[in-house]
């Protein structure tokens, strides 16, 4: 017997050794992974990254789903109420087809809709409270909404569910782009960052339509949106354990940030809040019309119709890449690139209603979207420029204001686009919005000169213009006095901190004004 507990014995040691190895491997791989400052921020690009390709495939992916969807139950409804009156039919069909189309709109413009009215007050808390929780509430409501998607079974259970994904993508959307700008302060790797992200929104954009269209055919209504709830239950665990957002670390170091109404009185960052409105306009106005067009038109085929924005996709990446390299070695010139990129947008948007067939409408459609990832790539990272130099380095707020320029094209493009169209026509839409572009494009002007700023105070300073609110504020407020008389801070042997007569040096002063 003593052999065998001997053996056992061993083959326990044996056992608890290996466990106690491979946990202290897990951890070293674990601080080695988290505590470098660069591998995490490649995770953190990963969440990120997959944050937005997550809600811009929920956002798109409904597209060939829920009017074929919206179709059935409305059948069904109408055979359970036995609705047939011969003499009423064609009033009856036309009754119903305003009010499904009336429905279809008002679905697909509710997500930008309340993601609108909730931006400013998730632009104000993500300041408030960091980044990494509110990027974690955004991901919890997307997966929360994407279950409500996928187990609906009428119109005000999908209505619920796409105003929860407002919600959720008002939080995650903001502050992962605010996160982004945080962790990457260089220009070229804050443009470069930022370009990625750009790019699995557009990935996320064009591929969710044949995503969804697929797997709704073969695999029913659910599994569409499970996948994705699948892929939001990953993420948010990745984000759990790396950002750790429960934690009061960062809350207690985040600086107060310039309150929202006043980011949006400034000048410069109205300009490029309007940019980004006029640039969106001609994809959030054709998205729910050009399927109409082009069946009337061309009398393409569904598959066509389906793939209308897919091959767009790739001249998108080609201008945020191109953008990023020419902004990484002229810098100073991404107000041109923007005006670049409107100018492509109007004239590719002027050309739409002139293509004969699928093959011709891909070119100015391909247009649109490169000229898009011209603008918002430019754009995007001035916006945290502007920010560093005008104000207090804290990105929620002014990621917020780009959120709302999105959304304020996107949620009057199903309601105002159809209208238009009945009313004036396919090819006056695509006019207009194509002038407006051209004749924004000199507004940028305006932002000729950002490079050249310079931060005319720091950001304590300006937390202090309305005087010290706590200890540690008064002493900084005395530290400045003392300064301004000429006395600079030293430390003697015994860690006393003293005042002596000498000239402070420019990184102690305060930096210049505006050149």
């Amino acid at each position: 017997m003593e052999p065998d507990g001997t053996k056992d014995g061993q083959v326990n040691n044996m056992a608890k050794s290996a466990a106690a190895k491979l946990s202290q491997m897990g951890e070293r791989t674990k601080q080695l992974v988290i505590q470098d400052p660069a591998r995490q921020n490649r995770i953190i690009m990963v969440i990120v990254c997959v944050v937005l390709l997550l809600d811009n495939m929920l956002y798109m992916v409904i597209v060939p789903i829920i009017p074929d969807y919206l179709a059935e139950l409305q059948k069904k409804a109408g055979q359970a109420s036995g609705l047939a009156a011969h003499a009423n039919s064609s009033n009856v069909t036309v009754a119903e087809k305003t009010n499904f189309d009336l429905q279809i709109g008002v679905l697909f413009a509710s997500k930008a809709i309340v993601q609108l009215l909730v931006n400013p007050l998730s632009g104000t808390f993500i300041d408030r409270v960091g980044y990494d929780l509110p990027l974690f509430i955004g991901l919890s409501v997307m997966f929360l909404s994407t279950l409500t998607f996928a187990f609906a079974e009428n119109y005000a259970t999908l209505f619920l569910a796409r105003s929860m994904q407002g919600v959720g993508s008002a939080f995650a959307d903001t502050s992962g782009i605010a996160l982004i700008a945080d962790r990457y302060t260089e220009e070229a790797e804050r443009s470069k960052a930022l370009g990625i992200a750009l790019a699995f929104i557009s990935f996320g954009c064009l591929v969710a339509p044949p995503f969804g269209g697929v797997l709704y055919e073969f695999a029913g209504k659910r599994v569409p949106f499970l996948i994705l709830a699948c892929v939001c239950l990953a993420d948010g665990i990745m984000c759990l354990t790396v950002l750790k957002p429960f934690s009061r670390a960062e809350r207690e170091n985040m600086p107060v940030g310039t309150p929202i109404y006043k980011l949006m009185l400034d000048p410069y960052i109205a300009v490029v809040a309007g940019a980004l409105i006029i640039c969106n306009i001609p994809l959030a106005f054709l998205e729910p019309t050009i399927a109409n067009w082009m069946e009337q038109n061309m009398h393409s085929n569904q598959w066509e119709i389906g793939m209308t924005w897919f091959p767009a996709f790739f001249p998108h990446v080609l201008g945020v890449y191109v953008t990023v390299k020419l902004a990484a070695k002229y810098p100073h010139l991404q107000w041109f690139y923007g005006a670049i990129g409107m100018v492509f947008i109007g004239a590719s948007s002027c050309t739409v209603p002139a293509c004969k067939n699928f093959g011709q409408l891909m070119i100015p459609l391909c247009g649109i979207c490169f000229g898009i990832a011209f603008v918002d790539t430019a754009l995007l990272p001035t916006l945290g420029f502007l920010v560093d130099v005008r104000h207090v380095s804290v990105y929620g707020s002014v990621y917020a204001i780009a959120d709302i320029s999105y959304c304020v094209a996107y949620a009057m493009g199903p309601i105002v686009a159809g209208q238009i169209v009945h009313s004036l026509g396919f090819v006056q839409l695509n006019l207009g919005m194509g002038l407006a572009n051209v004749l924004y494009a000199p507004a940028l002007l305006f932002l000729k000169n950002v490079s050249q700023m310079k931060p005319s105070h720091s950001e304590r300073n300006m937390l202090l213009e309305d005087g010290p609110t706590g200890l540690y504020d008064t002493i900084k407020m005395e530290q400045r006095e003392k300064k301004r008389k000429g006395l600079c801070t030293t430390i003697d042997e015994n860690g006393i901190e003293t005042f002596a007569q000498r000239s402070c040096s420019e990184e102690e002063s305060s930096g210049g004004e505006y050149a």
